[in-house]
């Protein structure tokens, strides 16, 4: 396999989740930024298209394999919206408090409130790899005018869950690292690795 893969990302959240991981499988796991990756951009209309964007970007500039997320939360009653532009949905510069305003705003007068965080991960061995292993997490929900809980971020304090009884904001960061569209994504991923390996 490889002994180490560059994240693209400089999140620390993700880079310590990520990091956790792979280090079972003796995989050391760096961010984009430990090697003067720049950020890349997302022209994509879909979460897979912009993390193989992002994936191969980050192979390319440093030579090792490269892991890559996209991720962002899909509103029934607005078509799948904001999708892939969740993080800049109230434009620049990005904010999770106009997000969540204008998305509770577009809302308004709408019964349908169901909605899901979707999450792909793609991993590419080289900046080429033919074959990109990919995995994706999906977590079913429902958007609320009220925000609830201070943990989490983005949407989460919104984003409730009916099978709880609470909002992600609400949840035990375990519990969420556990059964979120991420954590689902990053389970699916690591059984693929492990068959491989």
């Amino acid at each position: 396999m490889f002994d180490q893969l560059v994240l693209a990302s400089n999140n620390a959240g993700k880079l310590k989740e990520f990091g956790a991981l792979f280090a079972e499988l003796g995989v050391t796991v760096r961010p984009q930024r430990d090697f003067d990756v720049p950020e890349c951009p997302e022209p994509h209309h879909t979460f897979l298209e912009n993390a193989l964007e992002k994936a191969r970007h980050a192979s390319r500039l440093t030579g090792l394999p490269a892991l890559a997320d996209d991720s962002g939360i899909c509103v029934e009653a607005l078509g799948g919206a904001p999708g892939v532009y969740s993080a800049r949905f109230a434009g620049e510069p990005k904010s999770d408090a106009r997000n969540n305003a204008l998305l509770v705003e577009k809302l308004q007068g709408e019964a349908n409130r169901r909605a899901w965080y979707y999450c792909v991960l793609v991993l590419v061995r080289h900046a080429d790899d033919p074959q990109p292993l990919v995995a994706d997490g999906i977590w079913l929900g429902e958007v609320r005018d009220q925000a609830a809980g201070a943990g989490g971020f983005g949407y989460d304090p919104h984003f409730y869950l009916p099978s709880y009884g609470v909002s992600v904001a609400e949840l035990d960061a375990a519990e969420k690292n556990r059964v979120s569209h991420r954590g689902q994504a990053l389970a699916a991923l690591m059984a693929k690795l492990k068959a491989l390996a």
